[in-house]
Formats: C-alpha cells, structure tokens, sequence
C-alpha cells in the first residue's frame, strides 16, 4: 500500500475487530491487510470520533476511482451482512479499505492476485 492516509478508529470497533481477527480462518489476505490496517490507526472513544470518519455500522458514498462508480453501503461485520445488497462486511475487500477513512481520502488497497483498488469516501452517515 502506498501513500497510505492517516486513519482514526473507534476504540470499540477496535476492540471487536481484534476479536473478530483472532477468530478468522482467512485465506483471502483482506483479513491480514485488515490487522496491518488497523495497527496504524489513531485510536478514540466513538463518541470523540469526528461524524467524517467511517466507523462500523456507517453508511459510506464511496467512489471507485478505476471505473468513476459510486456506491453506497453500510459498513458491518460479516453476521450482518447477510448478502444484502446495501451491505459489505468489514472482511470484503472494499469494506476493510474504508475503516477509519474520512471524507475526501483515497486508497489503494492491494487484493490478493489481482489489481488493488483504487477507493475515495465521497460521504458518511453515522448509523444511531
């Protein structure tokens, strides 16, 4: 990952992340890119955590820069993404890239065997 943005997480998601981490059998790498991720992160309660910065449960506008797409989905963990259509689990590749995010960041997320992808948050909602 290249020219990587400053990141903020919640302490809360954090720590059930952490949690979730420790318990995945991953062979995809988005779990171990997940856990480098999140080791560079500024961490604060979530009541501190600025309402521009994507935290678990937001929902997110995001664009992806190699085809100018723009999608909006909420950000939650793999139990509750439940193969709904406006939902990516914190373990998909797009969603593990966002966490910590603020407005107006990019990303280039690398995808095992395939070209990384290219990520700006347009938006976030915070989901009460």
């Amino acid at each position: 990952m290249s020219d990587l943005p400053a990141i903020t997480v919640a302490e809360e998601d954090y720590n059930r992340l952490s949690a979730l981490l420790e318990k995945t059998d991953d062979t995809t790498g988005v779990a171990e890119s997940l856990e480098d991720e999140l080791s560079r992160a500024d961490l604060l309660p979530l009541a501190k955590v600025p309402e521009t910065v994507v935290v678990m449960n937001s929902v997110v506008l995001f664009e992806d820069q190699d085809n100018g797409k723009q999608h909006r989905l909420q950000l939650v963990y793999p139990h509750q993404a439940d193969g709904s259509p406006d939902r990516i689990s914190i373990l998909a590749p797009a969603g593990a890239a966002m966490i910590g995010l603020s407005v107006g960041d990019s990303i280039e997320w690398p995808l095992k065997g395939r070209k990384p992808l290219h990520l700006k948050v347009v938006s976030v909602t915070r989901s009460e």
